[in-house]
């Protein structure tokens, strides 16, 4: 890639994206739906009140199966919990693909790839979701 940029995005979120073991179509259609609607961005009162396609905003959605990361046992972090490659990447696709379906511009990066990701947080506002939630 020598420094391509892949994915960009103004004014929305970055979405990390890790498909557990067991994971489905059905979950990755949930979570769009649920990243889409979320009201996670300031009103005119201050208040997080609107989502990002309130605010005409995109998402900028990369693959991350680090969160799968065990760190119960030992210094050494596991990583059996993620899906299978293959799995994985149909699942970060077909949420990528979802979250347009849902309205919201979307970049992406690429699926297994070692990449530079910059991120400027407002806020900070960073939340952990899965499909169980």
């Amino acid at each position: 890639m020598g420094g391509a940029v892949l994915g960009e995005v103004g004014p929305g979120l970055l979405v990390l994206v890790c498909a557990m073991q067991g994971d489905g179509e059905a979950q990755a259609e949930k979570l769009a739906a649920k990243v889409a609607k979320l009201r996670i961005f300031k009103d005119d009162e201050g208040r997080m009140n609107r989502s990002v396609r309130d605010i005409g905003g995109a998402a900028l959605v990369v693959s991350q199966f680090t969160l799968s990361a065990d760190t119960r046992s030992g210094n050494r972090p596991g990583f059996s919990a993620a899906a299978a490659p293959e799995l994985g990447e149909r699942l970060y696709e077909h949420f990528a693909a979802r979250l347009q379906v849902e309205g919201v511009p979307v970049a992406t990066g690429r699926f297994g790839a070692d990449m530079q990701v910059a991120l400027i947080n407002d806020g900070p506002v960073t939340i952990w979701m899965d499909s169980d939630g």
